[in-house]
């Protein structure tokens, strides 16, 4: 049986599908009245699963009017998504964050599900096995080259 978090974010999700611009308002209480749960819930739901990482943008304003809007970030004129997720890993990127960005790849058809698990893996902390910063700053470079080797799909491999 599915949990309250993952109800709502499959409800915010198919409410962005049906949008044409990929962006969506909507009351923060009028959806903790319909999942019949605290508004810190759904604060929960969109600070966990509706991440920069993962390819959205949330925007908040708290009060009696409250409401939160919901936007799915796409690649911009003349950019891929991997250039967009290239910007976002920066110089580090923290073993829940390079998940994240792997998921959005998944999502996104970018990246096979075996490919995904093979980044994941790569991006372990156990198995980068050097102490922080460090260990951030490999992850990013790791990271990166294996965004740019899967995006060159059709050259030759190293």
């Amino acid at each position: 049986m599915p949990s309250l978090s993952d109800c709502i974010e499959k409800y915010l999700q198919e409410l962005l599908d049906q949008t044409l611009e990929g962006a969506l308002e909507i009351g923060r209480n009028r959806l903790a009245e319909q999942f019949r749960c605290a508004p810190s819930q759904i604060n929960y739901v969109l600070e966990k699963r509706f991440t920069l990482e993962r390819g959205y943008l949330v925007e908040s304003r708290r009060g009696g009017g409250g409401y939160v809007r919901l936007v799915r970030l796409g690649a911009g004129p003349g950019e891929g998504l991997s250039d967009l997720v290239l910007r976002q890993v920066g110089q580090e990127i923290d073993q829940r964050r390079a998940e994240h960005v792997v998921l959005r790849l998944l999502e996104a058809g970018t990246v096979t599900p075996r490919e995904a698990r093979l980044m994941r893996a790569a991006c372990r902390r156990e198995v980068l096995g050097v102490d922080l910063p460090r260990r951030d700053a490999l992850r990013a470079r790791l990271l990166k080259a294996m965004v740019l080797a899967l995006a060159d799909r059709g050259g030759d491999a190293p």
